[in-house]
């Protein structure tokens, strides 16, 4: 069972770059590996260092910035697009964020986050901006109960959607097989009316 997700209170990193595809979250050459951990490290790889290397971070992107930390992440539209690779939503999650907040996903990228305890706020554009205008120590508060997501600074908040059995899975840590096994037996007790 991966953590529960319910309210997230926290300070966030805006990544103001639209179209940030999934060879840009985690690039093809890390994806060799057959487990979900360790991909975190190599998020944003191309983006964060000077020739691949890791002692030479580059300062002016926004992972770099001692300023910037929390456990959501918000991005300009179009984020995720691009191949279909799971690993990028495992690389932002194994990163520490929790949550991803855009104006628009790409529906695998979506899909897959939802499947890897990754929560995407699809938000209005304009509310997407109120966000990047935060200063650096602002901090926004997401409640998946009630759906939605709020900039404490100012309390303006504004609804998500949903699906209805991926919030059940995230505010109880379920994966699939966690979700099935926790109504097995109102699956027994239904196959025992068709026998």
């Amino acid at each position: 069972m991966a953590a529960k997700l319910t309210t997230i209170h926290s300070r966030f990193v805006p990544l103001n770059i639209e179209n940030v595809d999934t060879d840009q979250i985690i690039p093809a050459r890390f994806l060799k590996a057959t487990t979900r951990d360790g991909f975190g490290k190599n998020l944003f790889r191309d983006w964060r260092y000077e020739q691949d290397d890791e002692a030479q971070p580059k300062a002016d992107f926004i992972l770099n910035q001692t300023q910037f930390s929390g456990a959501i992440l918000v991005a300009a539209k179009n984020f995720g697009c691009g191949s279909s690779r799971e690993h990028a939503a495992w690389a932002i999650a194994d990163y520490g964020f929790r949550v991803v907040v855009s104006s628009f996903f790409a529906d695998i990228f979506k899909n897959n986050a939802l499947n890897n305890g990754l929560l995407p706020v699809t938000v209005t554009e304009d509310f997407l901006q109120q966000i990047f205008a935060q200063p650096a120590d602002a901090t926004l508060t997401v409640k998946l109960e009630q759906q939605t997501i709020t900039i404490d600074s100012t309390g303006q908040s504004q609804a998500f959607e949903i699906n209805a059995y991926k919030k059940t899975c995230l505010l109880n840590g379920y994966d699939d097989i966690d979700y099935l096994l926790s109504i097995k037996q109102d699956i027994m007790d239904y196959e025992k009316t068709k026998a």
